[in-house]
């Protein structure tokens, strides 16, 4: 018998901490898991499922526009109703709560309502108890983090957004990253007067220029008030709503403000000070290949670790965790590059590989493809819509090494696309391939000449 009570203990049962759980107790290893707040963690509560729900909610008003010139004829405008979107989305993250619930149960982990405070390398206490455990698992995501600044307070963050209890119709968002980005389009499609702040010349900074250039334009085609170079000074509450002094000067008056600056590391109250653990300079938790910390029992994942923070990338490093201490071979090293993501603003964004500007840097003489073209659907709609598609090949070996797209189900179509290049295809392949006609995604099978090299 073991010293401990158990194997394996994780703090945070969000989608990197449930997977880990499963998988090593499905080994024969003892689990338990801890959660003091929901069941999935951000992704499933306050983070990919309700924004992609709520994005899908703000296409239908375009989808109402763009019907006419194919000869529907609505019997009157369309009205949105805020609170049934909301409710509804309450009670399918609810439903999968409680799948989440039933796939721990189902695995024999045991699951412990309450916050694990870690005592030493093998004890936690959570809800009362005290439990030893061989290895302790750090999976608890990340927090909103909002600066400081005067009315810092009236604002909202990305975890309350979802669940306001009136719909603002007029819809401030501070912030440059996906979730400023996704919640801008989502209100303005919903039918907020939205406005977007950033402190930077444009936002999605990482992204390739150019993608980042065709979604601010097409933005604010959609009717987004995009304010760059700017940042709020000042929040007041004011009859009516709230005004928001802008540094520029500017001031607005809008009905809600989400601060969706950024989220770090929730790792306050979880004792881990006493250790001086080392640490990113981003505050994240250093880990080595092993998902190990500077304390060998005390093992950290997900967005804590200070890797890309996406759902699927904490489902990989759990696999890879679970494989390298209960699994009977050593797994190869987590390869982090050629990872895809989307952004889910209006029009979506996807996206896998290299920018065109670190292509240029890595591998010196590239070759640009490029289609900037409105798309078939919008030559009846009327819609001034258009599509981007863009494949950067490495000149010297003919491979490509990134491929981005701006346009409807761009996150779809990338996720294919990223296959072939994580499989490190040529273009010469990619032209031997026939499209399938005709779609928007041929596109990315008939470009034949560079745009630029």
């Amino acid at each position: 018998m073991s010293e401990y009570d158990y194997d394996l203990f994780v703090i945070g049962a969000g989608s990197g901490g449930v997977r880990a759980a499963r998988t090593a107790a499905a080994t024969g290893a003892r689990v338990a898991v801890a959660e003091d707040r929901y069941l999935g963690g951000t992704c499933v509560n306050v983070g990919c499922v309700p924004k992609k729900l709520y994005s899908y909610a703000a296409h239908f008003h375009e989808a109402f526009e763009d019907a006419g010139g194919f000869g529907w004829q609505l019997p009157g405008a369309p009205a949105f109703d805020w609170p049934t979107l909301r409710d509804n989305k309450i009670g399918e993250i609810k439903r999968l709560n409680g799948i989440y619930g039933r796939l721990l149960d189902n695995a024999g982990v045991r699951l412990i309502n309450g916050r694990a405070t870690v005592l030493d390398p093998h004890h936690v206490a959570v809800a009362g108890e005290t439990i030893s455990a061989e290895k302790i698992l750090v999976a608890v995501g990340g927090w909103p983090w909002v600066p400081d600044f005067p009315g810092k307070e009236l604002t909202v963050n990305s975890n309350q957004v979802f669940d306001l209890d009136t719909f603002p119709e007029r819809f401030l968002v501070l912030g440059g990253g996906y979730i400023a980005v996704e919640f801008a389009s989502i209100f303005n499609g919903l039918g907020s007067e939205s406005h977007l702040v950033y402190r930077g010349e444009l936002f999605l900074r990482g992204f390739d220029r150019e993608v980042r250039e065709f979604t601010r334009d097409e933005m604010a085609k959609k009717g987004v008030d995009l304010h760059f170079e700017a940042n709020i000074e000042a929040i007041e509450k004011v009859d009516g709503g709230l005004k928001v002094i802008l540094t520029n000067g500017e001031t607005l008056e809008v009905d809600a403000v989400l601060a969706a600056t950024g989220r770090r590391p929730h790792l306050e109250g979880l004792g881990l000070d006493q250790f001086d653990l080392a640490t990113n300079a981003d505050g994240s938790l250093r880990v080595n290949e092993r998902f190990e910390t500077s304390v060998p029992s005390i093992l950290a994942l997900g967005d804590v670790i200070g890797g890309p923070e996406l759902t699927p990338v904490a489902l990989a490093e759990a696999m890879q965790l679970v494989e390298h201490h209960y699994g009977e071979t050593t797994p190869a090293p987590l390869d982090y590059a050629r990872i895809a993501t989307a952004v889910f603003c209006h029009p979506n964004i996807g996206t896998v590989g290299l920018s065109e500007g670190e292509a240029r840097e890595q591998c010196g003489e590239i070759r640009v493809y490029t289609a900037d073209f409105r798309p078939m659907k919008h030559t009846l709609s009327g819609s001034s819509e258009r599509c981007l598609m863009k494949l950067i090949v490495d000149d010297a070996s003919d491979v490509v090494v990134g491929a981005h797209m701006v346009g409807e189900e761009a996150g779809e179509v990338i996720q294919g696309i990223a296959i072939a290049v994580r499989a490190g295809l040529t273009k010469a392949q990619f032209d031997q391939t026939v499209g399938i006609h005709p779609t928007g995604a041929e596109e990315f099978v008939t470009m034949r000449s560079p745009t630029r090299r």
